[in-house]
């Protein structure tokens, strides 16, 4: 049986689609993933509105709905059901879609995911036909799941911080890891677990790793190292770490973070260039991620190897 992915009996041409939702209500988010060239999951944030009182037709995406503080009285309709409840901070709602709605009363505070239903049909095929056969994600009015809550959270973090090329691959583990947990947690037809003995190979590790030393000076993404050992970034996440005992965002690094060692020893380049050239947004966040991984500042480094730099002073955050 292939894998498949089911919604409601709605018409697909009148579901309300990503783009859409945002102009068929009445309020706007505060911030949003929007516009950011993210890919995967959308998340729009919202403040409480009062006196509510909308109907929509069903969505072409998922949408997880999370209160990150305060609380007010809500009343859902949907799917032949009504609810009533105080949905407070930590309570999580979740929509699947194809489902048309009604919202009334208040609505505190609001982080609002919006999961493409392809996001979740690629985590269910890197799965495979023997743990998932059918994917139908559960309506939940009102839920408490710490996961969804510390994942949304990552989120809004990312949301407030600036712009970063890391920020690639830290939205995408946070798309996978959101449309996993879906599947695994409110999958109607639940999960069949089976071991998977898939490894990387050592020609793949090697082309793998030669891709990435050539691509260093520029931000790599999951996709372009699934693409190589052709499987998706879902599967190739789980894979690396299982042959490598590593992540693909360190193994990244500290990729790196060799290069800048072996530009300090072998080259006569600024510190600052040495960054660019290894692929650092900036030079402080180099200084912090070579400290980490080789225990001095390149500028100590370049001195214990007898090179001397003429460059600004580094500091490290406290």
């Amino acid at each position: 049986m292939t894998i498949e992915s089911v919604t409601r009996s709605s018409s697909v041409r009148n579901l309300i689609s990503i783009d859409e939702i945002l102009h068929a209500r009445p309020q706007m988010p505060m911030t949003s993933t929007r516009g950011r060239g993210w890919n995967g999951v959308t998340v729009d944030v919202h403040r409480a509105y009062s006196k509510v009182g909308e109907s929509y037709a069903g969505l072409d995406h998922h949408m997880v709905h999370y209160c990150p503080s305060g609380s007010a009285k809500l009343t859902q309709i949907r799917g032949g059901g009504v609810h009533s409840s105080l949905i407070k901070a930590g309570h999580t709602i979740i929509m699947p879609a194809g489902y048309p709605s009604s919202w009334e009363g208040d609505v505190a505070p609001s982080a609002r995911l919006r999961v493409p239903t392809s996001l979740i049909a690629a985590a269910a095929e890197q799965l495979g036909q023997h743990v998932v056969t059918q994917v139908e994600i559960r309506n939940v009015f009102e839920v408490f799941d710490p996961i969804i809550g510390r994942l949304v959270q990552t989120f809004i973090a990312e949301m407030e911080l600036e712009p970063h090329p890391c920020q690639i691959l830290i939205v995408d583990a946070l798309s996978t890891a959101i449309a996993a947990h879906l599947i695994r947690r409110y999958n109607i037809f639940g999960v069949v677990e089976v071991e998977r003995t898939r490894s990387l190979g050592r020609l793949e590790m090697t082309r793998l790793t030669a891709f990435v030393e050539d691509n260093l000076h520029r931000s790599i993404s999951l996709d372009e190292l699934a693409n190589l050992v052709n499987v998706s970034r879902f599967h190739f996440c789980r894979i690396f770490k299982q042959s490598t005992g590593t992540t693909a965002f360190s193994f990244v690094e500290q990729c790196r973070i060799r290069r800048a060692q072996v530009l300090i020893i072998e080259t006569s380049l600024s510190l600052a260039e040495v960054s660019l050239m290894a692929g650092f947004a900036d030079q402080s966040h180099f200084t912090r991620r070579f400290h980490f991984h080789v225990g001095c500042t390149p500028a100590a480094f370049a001195r214990e190897h007898g090179r001397r730099r003429s460059t600004r002073r580094e500091t490290l955050p406290n």
